[in-house]
């Protein structure tokens, strides 16, 4: 009988399982930490009352679920298009980078802690975006095109409250500035604190439809933040800004 079983299982079989597998797996690491998390164990929830609702025969309840469930993916679009704009967009990419680039990854991010920090000494308010694969075309375009290496004088200069460039954002890509003064999208989610302003929602806003990396320095505060996938982690010291952008840039 066991033999019968293992002559009728075909490889194709166990190839089926394997990306069905690889695909399950690779959608539950692109929702890790985001608000889909809570929607899928929701959705979890309203399947498995659907079919006890079944088993047990409760008509009135399978009939509510049922039609619940001709508009819950119009729902899921409509609450969660950041996040899955952002996941489709990271389907089939990876952070692959060459000898050289990776170099120039790391020395640009020595240069963005070194002006980091100067700029949060002398509270001066900053946004610097790290383009990682997702591309930001739409937002370079709508800035002031500058293609030039990154330093902490040219950062800080950026900046400074007389630049015309300082209420922007600074895109860079692949360890060289790209543009300056671009405008970045605010975030719309509600549980976003009322504290933060408008560097810090900007940076929210755009992390929530891209994986870019967002580095902001507080003008009110002083103070260093690193915002990623919508969320945000405050008050950082050059060497903590530095070993987690190295984590996810360099």
């Amino acid at each position: 009988m066991s033999l019968a079983l293992f002559n009728d299982f075909r490889w194709q079989d166990v190839l089926d399982i394997l990306i069905i597998g690889f695909v399950v797996y690779r959608l539950l690491l692109l929702i890790q930490g985001t608000r889909a998390v809570s929607m899928l164990i929701g959705l979890i929830v309203l399947a498995a009352a659907y079919q006890g609702a079944q088993y047990l025969e409760l008509y009135t309840v399978n009939w509510v679920l049922d039609s619940l469930g001709n508009v819950i993916l119009i729902l899921v679009v409509v609450v969660f298009q950041h996040d899955i704009r952002r996941m489709l967009t990271q389907v089939g990419t990876g952070p692959f980078y060459g000898r050289m680039q990776r170099l120039a990854q790391g020395q640009a991010i020595e240069e963005i802690v070194r002006a980091s920090v100067l700029m949060a000494g002398r509270r001066i308010g900053a946004l610097i975006v790290l383009q990682r694969d997702v591309g930001l075309n739409e937002y370079v375009e709508g800035g002031t095109m500058l293609d030039a290496q990154v330093t902490k004088e040219l950062l800080t200069s950026v900046f400074l409250p007389a630049s015309p460039l300082h209420d922007g954002a600074v895109i860079l890509d692949q360890g060289r500035i790209v543009a300056a003064g671009c405008l970045l999208p605010l975030t719309t989610n509600p549980n976003v604190s009322k504290t933060l302003g408008t560097r810090h929602r900007a940076a929210i806003g755009l992390t929530e439809e891209t994986d870019a990396v967002v580095v902001v320095v507080s003008e009110e505060e002083g103070k260093i933040s690193l915002v990623r996938e919508g969320r945000i982690t405050r008050d950082l010291d050059a060497g903590v800004l530095r070993t987690t952008l190295q984590q996810l840039v360099a």
